[in-house]
């Protein structure tokens, strides 16, 4: 059995348990001001008073925050900072899949949101998918620039940024679609343009919503020039072999881990009934694992 196959393995038999316990789980809220772990979060945040106005209903972290799909997300928000942290500060984050439609970009944006209501970050979304842009779509913003014009040297980022009232959340939307969007995403300057995000605010995290692997060369490229990156499955798109492929190709990147997403569970049903999450080092000869629940 191969390493992915242990990992799905892994995450049907913590779907079981997921079951059973929001079967007999009682709902606890925490008094105003109360502190949540060892850190303090923002109050919620809903989309109507916003800068940006969210209606897809797909954005749980917003629409519905107190499900159990939205709590999700803070669990794993929880694990990738605490992978993030442990020894340098791995501050840009790169989401990706196998193909397109597996979730990729909500799973980026509701990271995001989750990750902006915290006092201690700041959080900056990328849309990296120039040949199919979506995030600004779930926005609902129109830009008129973006990351296209800032590796040109056309506008300084920012003049690109959205600044979407979700706590510390800012959105850099896709920009304008060129003719050779792997030549300009592999380019020095977005290499240049990512160091440069990176150091300019210590406290920021940086999530960049790229192309699907088997899709578009620059994937590849955008592994290498990130800190970290989050691979997305989604049950009964890619075939194990389709994933397999797809990581051996990531192998040089820093691949923190698989998110599992859109399993079937019939106790949270909806569009993202389940997210596992299965850390992993990738790599030949030699593996360290982090796997868990989320």
């Amino acid at each position: 059995m191969s390493r992915l196959e242990e990992a799905l393995e892994k995450a049907a038999q913590l779907r079981k348990k997921l079951e059973v316990r929001d079967s007999t789980a009682k709902s606890a809220v925490a008094p105003p001001g109360a502190a949540v772990g060892a850190r303090p979060v923002l109050p919620p945040v809903t989309s109507d008073n916003l800068a940006v106005k969210i209606d897809n209903p797909f954005i749980v972290t917003l629409r519905d925050p107190a499900s159990p799909i939205a709590e999700e997300y803070r669990k794993l928000k929880s694990i990738i900072m605490k992978l993030t942290k442990k020894d340098n500060y791995l501050n840009t984050l790169m989401v990706t899949s196998t193909f397109s439609n597996e979730g990729k970009s909500i799973t980026a944006l509701n990271l995001a949101i989750t990750m902006a209501q915290e006092y201690d970050h700041t959080i900056l979304l990328v849309d990296a998918d120039v040949r199919n842009t979506t995030l600004h779509k779930y926005l609902n913003v129109t830009p008129k620039a973006g990351l296209t014009e800032c590796i040109l040297g056309e506008i300084d980022v920012s003049d690109a940024l959205v600044r979407t009232g979700i706590g510390k959340l800012s959105f850099l939307p896709a920009g304008r679609q060129v003719k050779d969007p792997a030549e300009l995403l592999s380019s020095n300057r977005m290499r240049e343009f990512l160091t440069e995000m990176k150091n300019r605010y210590p406290d920021r995290y940086i999530i960049i919503d790229a192309p699907p692997v088997q899709s578009c060369a620059e994937t590849l490229s955008l592994g290498h020039m990130v800190d970290g990156v989050l691979f997305l499955v989604m049950e009964g798109v890619a075939s194990v072999d389709n994933i397999q492929e797809a990581l051996t190709l990531l192998m040089d990147a820093n691949v923190l881990g698989i998110i599992y997403n859109n399993a079937s569970v019939d106790a949270f049903g909806g569009y993202y009934g389940y997210h596992g999450y299965h850390g992993q080092k990738y790599g030949y000869g030699k593996k360290e694992e982090t796997h868990a629940q989320v």
